[in-house]
């Protein structure tokens, strides 16, 4: 603790360029829960090191039905900085923005 608002923490290598000092509003106590752990390589951070939302996986797919259409969606996984969150969106809209998600598997040859 470098003063009573502002705590020091230890941060991996892979985050020598963040600062470590932070503002105990910033701070709050966690037990160790495996499910909240969020890998380092899918954080993604701006120029000015504000955390970017974006989607991980399409973990499920439904149609809703309403009275004369029906509309594709998707259960999505996001890299959210609360923790795993997930919500369900338009398929059309989340092909247009993030395309990649929606990509095939190419099978392996070798087998």
């Amino acid at each position: 603790m470098c003063s009573p608002v502002a705590h020091t923490i230890r941060l991996p290598d892979e985050l020598s360029g963040v600062h470590n000092v932070f503002h105990v509003s910033n701070l709050k106590s966690c037990l160790a829960d495996e499910s909240f752990i969020i890998p380092l390589e899918e954080i993604q951070v701006d120029e000015q090191l504000h955390f970017i939302e974006e989607p991980v996986e399409i973990m499920d797919r439904e149609v809703k039905r309403l009275k004369r259409s029906r509309i594709p969606i998707v259960k999505v996984r996001w890299n959210s900085k609360r923790g795993p969150e997930f919500t369900w969106e338009r398929e059309d809209h989340m092909k247009t923005k993030y395309p990649h998600l929606f990509e095939e598997a190419v099978p392996d040859n070798d087998a």
